[in-house]
């Protein structure tokens, strides 16, 4: 084809046009791109905020000539905006075409969309507040910058902004690399946009027909857009390499969203147990701390303050603890950053909603691992009411994939049927729903030990269900007589109810449904040890 323009390997940045919702680093951008002489055009509250930090911008509808429309629906939609963005500048008959339109190039477009996946977050978000907030003219204007990769440049997220500026400042440019680096992110932010407004359309449907989308909605073809968040080190071995993608319809705090403010770079490891401390913490109201090694907790407590919370966690396995991950849900105080440095303890990574300022002092500056620890700030308050995890839980196998509904915990576990003579006692109760807790968390076949609010041992991973239960009470010692047991699906034998009832165990609390259930129960009669039926079990593989 003659008509082919070829790529520009560098291309100059002269004329912007910027359009954001999110404006977390915009006005330091803007400033970057004006230094260097380049002209702005903007609109709405972007150029609001740009005129507001003294900069020299073009409102869009002086620079179109056409004010907005439809009360706002319509203002990039212009061929002088479109034009300046899709004419290929080595073609003459685009030149041409601009300059007897009496349009200019437009060289870099900044944009990113309407918080749609925001609003139909919020429990309160009518279908019509909805609708409003899918974007039409952003997506025009990222499709378009994107197909024409070839000379100009697309800005689609805040975090892409240090990387492009330390090349503009470097030729006043982008090189191709670059464009098509910035393009197929762009194509992954529209294709993931639409996926969400799809979805929520879907749901809605089914919602008016009068059926739940639950099961019955697993959507007929997965189509995943999650755009690259950071090259790791390696994966679970040195070996593999691994990578760290973002869900964009995330919600809620999470990895993604939270914030390193010290320490050492995350690994594919360290990220994993991260996950698993905050799916755990965050099932808590109370102060409560968790520790975990190779994705399972191996301590953990509530208590009536946090620094009490983590030594009793910390004391439950001390040297399992040692090198683990922490998971707070409450902003880790001095008295809490004072235990975790005590001689003798290491740890990994710290993950909480917050850190006070001499807790960070103390945590970075004290301990002989003072440079190597992670300190991870979720940004956000953690409970029983943080939302749900987005989409589905998704899993790899060979030749395709495993999606599933999230494994979202009972409200009162505790609560289930009593099945045994002796009902638990209300602080058995406490125990038992803790206790719970904590096994979800657990790989089954999962057995875990607790008394007063603290775990004292866990039996994880095993093949039989009766090595986890000889390997939990062994854990929790002279400890667990007057303890709680949680196992996460039921006991097939009585084998197990006898192992821990001559360990000293009181209560058990388990899902039930084993043919012989009634030997179980019988069992737990005979030692007057309490039994709980949840009705619900919870394998973690």
């Amino acid at each position: 084809m003659e008509n082919v323009a070829k790529p520009e390997t560098w291309a100059p940045v002269r004329r912007a046009i910027l359009s954001v919702s999110d404006k977390r680093g915009l006005v330091e951008l803007a400033q970057a791109l004006a230094d260097q002489g380049v002209d702005l055009i903007a609109s709405g509250g972007t150029r609001t905020a740009l005129a507001k930090a003294g900069l020299p911008v073009v409102e869009v509808a002086e620079y179109t000539g056409q004010p907005e429309i439809l009360g706002g629906r319509v203002k990039t939609l212009h061929p002088r905006i479109h034009g300046g963005i899709l004419a290929r500048r080595n073609l003459p008959e685009d030149i041409e075409t601009l300059a007897a339109s009496g349009m200019e190039p437009i060289d870099l477009v900044v944009v990113n969309l309407y918080p749609f996946e925001a609003t139909i977050a919020k429990p309160d978000a009518s279908f019509e507040e909805a609708v409003e907030n899918i974007d039409i003219g952003g997506p025009s204007l990222i499709r378009g910058a994107a197909k024409n990769h070839d000379h100009v440049a697309v800005l689609t997220d805040p975090d892409q902004y240090e990387r492009f500026l330390a090349e503009f400042r470097s030729n006043g440019g982008t090189t191709l690399e670059t464009r098509k680096r910035l393009a197929r992110e762009a194509f992954a932010q529209t294709g993931a946009y639409d996926k969400a407004i799809a979805g929520y359309f879907e749901k809605c449907a089914a919602l008016e027909s009068g059926s739940e989308p639950a099961a019955e909605s697993l959507p007929a073809a997965l189509n995943i857009q999650f755009p690259l968040r950071q090259p790791l080190r390696y994966g679970e071995n040195p070996h593999q390499q691994a990578a760290m993608y973002v869900d964009p319809s995330a919600h809620g705090p999470n990895l993604a969203t939270a914030r390193v403010l010290h320490g050492k770079e995350l690994s594919y490891n360290n990220i994993l147990d991260l996950d698993s401390a905050l799916r755990l913490i965050r099932l808590f109201d109370e102060p409560a701390a968790c520790i975990l090694k190779h994705n399972n907790p191996c301590g953990a407590a509530i208590a009536d303050d946090l620094a009490t919370a983590f030594e009793r966690a910390y004391e439950g396995d001390p040297v399992s603890a040692f090198g683990g991950i922490v998971g707070l849900n409450r902003p880790v105080d001095l008295a809490t950053a004072e235990l975790m440095c005590k001689p003798g303890r290491f740890l990994e990574a710290i993950l909480a909603p917050g850190f006070e300022p001499d807790a960070l002092a103390l945590l970075t500056t004290k301990p002989t691992w003072k440079n190597s620890i992670r300190l991870i700030d979720l940004q956000a308050p953690i409970g029983p009411a943080t939302p749900s995890p987005s989409g589905w839980d998704l899993r790899r196998i060979e030749g395709g994939m495993l999606a599933q509904s999230w494994d979202e915990l009972e409200a009162d576990p505790a609560s289930g049927e009593v099945k045994s003579k002796r009902a638990p006692t209300a602080t058995e109760r406490r125990d038992l729903g803790f206790a719970w807790k904590i096994g979800s968390m657990v790989k089954s076949n999962a057995i875990v030990v607790v008394k007063d609010g603290q775990l004292l041992g866990v039996g994880a991973g095993q093949m039989s269900r009766l090595d986890s239960v000889r390997i939990a009470v062994e854990k929790a010692g002279a400890k667990a007589r007057g303890s709680v047991l949680a196992s996460d699906a039921f006991f097939p034998f009585r084998d197990g109810p006898d192992t821990a009832a001559a360990a000293g165990v009181a209560a058990i609390i388990q899902p039930g449904g084993s043919k012989r259930d009634v030997e179980t129960i019988a069992a737990c009669d005979e030692h007057g040890m309490a039994m709980i039926f949840t009705g619900r079990r919870h394998f973690r593989h």
